[in-house]
Parts: structure tokens; C-alpha cells; sequence
């Protein structure tokens, strides 16, 4: 009983660790794939690879292996993408010099936040000028795969933030985030 313990623990360790090696060395995986199909030379199933990973689109959001989501930059070089906030479709862009989320009123209500004019208490300084904002805990706030929960943000009024700002208090609970070819790619 202990032995298929033992090798369901080392089966499980195996699947799980495979989508973690491809990541960090995914031509490994396309030669072995290669040297195992005798009818196809290596060189030919790296070709079709890379025939097959067209450009990103500009402002497209694409899904890739594991939990990493790659947000094409926009014909203004900005990274907007779909996100979810607590389970509700959001359109935001990526803010890499804003400190948390923030969002406005209007979508905080939208996504369950209940918050009263006590709680605008905080000044911040925006691209705007200054504003009051509330402290606020968004549940959960996904994109692709990738999925944090608590996420702390600001709630600003309506008149002082018309979009969804995606900042660090998101950013920096990922592994990784990287912009390559003129796109953002996010890996938690």
C-alpha cells in the first residue's frame, strides 16, 4: 500500500513538474517531440512552430501555456486588456507607476463593493490632480489562468477615473511580468 502511495506522489510530482520545465525550456521539449516522430526531422516540426506563432494583434489578449497571459500593446502602446474583477468582465489597462487597482465608484458597485461617502477619506494624486479615494479588497481579480485573490485597490469617483487602472498591488503578486515584442507578458 505504501509502494503505490509512494508512485502516485511521484506520477502526480512528474505531471505537475512538466508544465513548469516546458516553460523554461520549451525547445527540449519540441527536439524530444521531434527525435520521436522518426518520419519528421527535427528542423521541420521547429519550422511549423514557428509558422504557427503569428505576431501578436495589436491590443489582443492571448491565453498561452500555464498561467501566463500576453496583452498586445494598442496603436498607442498602452496594455489594455479583459480582466475579471469578483467574477464581472472588465476592460483595463496595464498601470505599471500606479501603486494599487484602482478603480471608479460606479464599477466598484458593479462588482459588489459597498462603500459609503465616510470611506473616500484618503487624498491621492492622479494624472488628473487630486482626488478622494476609498480603500478597498477586490476578491478575486483574474485574466486568462492567472487568478489573485485580495487584491488591495483604491476606489476613486467617477468624475476623477473613467477607466480601470491595473497597478502594482496586482503586478507584484505575479511571478513575472515581462514586455517582449511590443507585448506584456504576465506569468503568476
Amino acid at each position: 500500500m505504501v509502494r503505490k502511495v509512494v508512485m502516485l506522489g511521484i506520477v502526480i510530482g512528474a505531471a505537475g513538474a512538466i508544465p513548469a520545465l516546458y516553460q523554461s525550456n520549451p525547445d527540449f521539449y519540441r527536439n524530444l517531440l521531434g527525435s520521436a516522430l522518426e518520419e519528421t526531422p527535427v528542423e521541420e516540426v521547429q519550422q511549423v512552430a514557428m509558422v504557427r506563432a503569428p505576431a501578436p494583434e495589436r491590443g489582443k489578449t492571448s491565453v498561452l501555456l500555464g498561467k501566463r497571459v500576453s496583452i498586445a500593446a494598442d496603436r498607442s502602446g498602452h496594455f489594455v486588456g479583459r480582466f475579471k474583477l469578483n467574477g464581472r468582465d472588465t476592460k483595463a489597462m496595464i498601470d505599471t507607476g500606479a501603486t494599487y487597482v484602482a478603480i471608479n465608484r460606479s464599477t466598484a458597485r458593479r462588482i459588489g463593493l459597498k462603500l459609503t461617502a465616510s470611506d473616500f477619506k484618503y487624498e491621492v494624486s492622479t494624472a488628473n490632480g487630486k482626488a478622494s479615494a476609498a480603500a478597498a479588497v477586490i476578491e478575486n481579480l483574474q485574466i486568462g489562468r492567472i487568478y489573485i485573490e485580495n487584491v488591495e485597490a483604491l476606489v476613486l469617483e467617477d468624475r476623477a477615473l473613467d477607466s480601470v487602472l491595473i497597478g502594482m498591488s496586482f503586478l507584484e503578486r505575479l511571478a513575472r511580468y515581462r514586455v517582449e515584442d511590443r507585448a506584456l507578458i504576465l506569468e503568476q
